[in-house]
């Protein structure tokens, strides 16, 4: 029975990596689940400790946040304005809903629309929208590394 759990473990971590780069699969949630379930199905002494479930629920919600906010914070390091900003994360939410395309083109037409509706004319409109385009590939890569960190420290952890 242990190595049924040791494979389910394994393989929703591995769902969870893509999950990581595909939209609507929560990557870093599954792979906290995959270590919660495997504790709790194992025990602590086949398993990883608790400080290390804390660390990959620690790991997670930052995860979720860079995913979150990248955009956004792309679009302000281009000089977006509030509206900018605010748009762009409406566009992340929005351009969920369209699968891969949709994750970086929502925020990059949120941001757009943002700052149109802001008042900003349609070239430090496209400088923000720039911004969040490169915020939210950025966001996506910090996502998967810190989906990939976890992996490795859950391995580690319990190999230990």
């Amino acid at each position: 029975m242990t190595l049924f759990w040791w494979v389910l473990t394994a393989g929703l971590m591995l769902f969870g990596l893509v999950g990581s780069i595909v939209p609507f699969i929560p990557g870093s949630v599954i792979i906290f689940a995959a270590a919660v379930i495997n504790y709790l199905a194992l025990g602590q002494a086949h398993s990883v400790g608790i400080a290390t479930l804390v660390a990959l629920g620690v790991l997670m919600v930052l995860a979720l946040g860079v995913d979150l906010v990248s955009g956004s914070i792309g679009a302000k390091w281009f000089g977006a304005s509030r509206w900018g900003a605010l748009g762009g994360i409406v566009g992340a939410v929005v351009g969920m809903f369209f699968g891969l395309p949709g994750v970086f083109i929502g925020p990059v037409v949120g941001a757009l629309l943002g700052e149109l509706l802001g008042g900003r004319g349609i070239l430090p409109a496209g400088r923000s929208s720039w911004g969040t385009l490169l915020g939210t590939a950025a966001g996506m890569i910090g996502k998967v590394g810190i989906a990939f960190v976890m992996v490795v420290w859950f391995a580690i952890a319990a190999l230990v």
